[in-house]
């Protein structure tokens, strides 16, 4: 099959596309610069030049192929209202492309929006989950002819991580102490993001029209658990905030520390056969590049 990727250079996104290439797929990846092109390049991908906000090339790159992967987000979050507007956007002109084909087209979402795979919100009813509604426009295109999938990604974690975990690492280093909010028992799920390309291959060959899919192996690591590793690979004190004020110590991150943030695979395992080998959370953040990463 020729997949169209976005985000393919990204660090999930560049995951998807070794996946695919090792198991006899041909991508053609997104690249927004001459470094993001040369590496699709080197990795043995085709490359459309553009951009997320490049909609004529996003389309482009969908009616040239078989189906479609959209891994890409601007991850700036402080403009995070311009990012998701900006990834609705990017669905609605990829499933208006894809309408009436019966193409896959593989959509990147977050595990907040459910427990369980068949967690259905509404997003009218949950107005802070911001994403929610680029989730509920992809679905909706199964009934227009594309074998759409959303995939409900957690915390995602491995070597070139630059997400929420080394910001907790950079947090404890700048502050000299390894904090978590009230008990720290809240819980993130977690996915290596080896084994989270791997769904994403299997959603795109196999994943029937309207299909949510959590990538979850980890079900729930308790905050209080990541903050230990942290402390005692910075030698640094791990100590116990009054929750409200977690926004004052971790700035943006606040509101993630304190959510519980677990969740299920039991139906993705059954239903596609997805089985995640990769190192676990806790194992993979008590590596040195983590904290060589981000000295």
């Amino acid at each position: 099959m020729r997949v169209f990727v976005t985000g393919a250079t990204g660090f999930v996104g560049s995951a998807v596309v070794r996946e695919l290439l090792d198991n006899g797929h041909q991508v053609l990846g997104l690249a927004r610069s001459d470094a993001s092109a040369d590496r699709l390049m080197k990795a043995g991908a085709e490359v459309r030049r553009g951009s997320l906000e490049d909609l004529d090339a996003l389309r482009a790159g969908a009616s040239a192929t078989d189906g479609v992967i959209h891994t890409g987000f601007n991850h700036d979050f402080s403009n995070y209202a311009s990012a998701v507007a900006t990834d609705l956007s990017v669905i609605e002109a990829l499933s208006e492309t894809l309408a009436g084909s019966d193409r896959p087209f593989v959509i990147s979402s977050v595990i907040s929006h459910g427990r369980t795979e068949d967690d259905v919100l509404d997003p009218s009813a949950h107005p802070t989950r911001h994403r929610l509604p680029a989730e509920v426009t992809a679905l909706a295109s199964a009934a227009k002819g594309v074998r759409v999938s959303a995939i409900r990604l957690p915390q995602v974690h491995g070597e070139g991580d630059r997400a929420f975990v080394p910001g907790l690492i950079d947090i404890a280093r700048a502050k000299g102490v390894s904090a978590y909010p009230g008990d720290g028992a809240n819980g993130w799920a977690a996915v290596h993001r080896d084994d989270a390309a791997l769904l994403y291959r299997l959603a795109l060959e196999n994943a029937p029209a309207g299909s949510v899919l959590h990538a979850v192996a980890d079900e729930g690591v308790p905050v209080r658990e990541i903050a230990e590793v942290i402390g005692r690979r910075l030698d640094v004190p791990v100590t116990s905030l009054p929750v409200d004020e977690a926004d004052t110590h971790f700035g943006f991150l606040g509101r993630f520390v304190t959510a519980d943030l677990t969740a299920t695979s039991t139906l993705t395992r059954e239903r596609l056969g997805w089985t995640p080998t990769r190192i676990g959370l806790l194992a993979d953040l008590d590596q040195d590049y983590y904290f060589n990463a981000t000295s």
